[in-house]
């Protein structure tokens, strides 16, 4: 069996990012849970391990250092990203991971069986129909397919002084440009993934 520890810590050591030994090792369980579900269901296009560490975990773990507040949902998670590597980064926060599909669903229950992740929470939902009382302190989203499209989904699911995380590859500004009045930008992080060759930004909006 190939090693993903050694390569995780190399890349996890270009970055500012503290991980615990089982930390890592929830990451690396997670890749192969992944690699293992993803010939019978197609949860990614990724189909290298070693690629996975770079697209998937350092991708979604870049943004853990600027994720305020408790509870968090993850709107379109697929087969986790960002939330699954970003519950294990922060074990005391609750991460709710949102998605429509049943099968991503079942592998998102087996992941928090088998990596002991108690703060995650897989939900089958559209993301209309999802309704939570309270609001979220944080909408993450990584796969929209545009700024407005996820705003206009997802306004109803920050709660009182909750934001948006929107993670996004490099025509960032175009999207922002046409943002509709009912939000505003607070932040543009500049993200750097280790010896991945895209550009990636994190954008953080609040209601107005």
């Amino acid at each position: 069996m190939t090693d993903l520890l050694s390569p995780l810590r190399r890349l996890v050591a270009q970055t500012d990012l503290q991980l615990t030994e089982q930390q890592l090792q929830q990451c690396v369980d997670y890749v192969r849970l992944l690699d293992k579900w993803n010939s019978a269901y197609n949860l990614t296009s990724v189909r290298d391990p070693q690629e996975m560490l770079i697209k998937h975990v350092l991708d979604s773990l870049v943004v853990a250092p600027y994720l305020i507040g408790e509870r968090f949902i993850d709107v379109g998670t697929g087969p986790g990203l960002p939330g699954v590597l970003l519950a294990i980064y922060y074990p005391q926060k609750q991460f709710f991971l949102l998605d429509s599909l049943g099968k991503r669903i079942r592998f998102l229950n087996q992941v928090k069986l088998q990596l002991g992740l108690n703060n995650i929470f897989p939900l089958q939902s559209r993301v209309e129909d999802h309704q939570p009382q309270p609001g979220y302190d944080g909408v993450i989203s990584r796969a929209f397919a545009s700024l407005n499209d996820m705003l206009n989904w997802c306004q109803h699911l920050p709660g009182l002084n909750g934001q948006f995380f929107a993670m996004k590859g490099a025509a960032v500004q175009e999207e922002i440009a046409a943002l509709q009045d009912f939000v505003k930008v607070t932040a543009i992080q500049n993200l750097q993934v280790p010896e991945l060759d895209a550009q990636r930004h994190l954008v953080i909006l609040k209601k107005v």
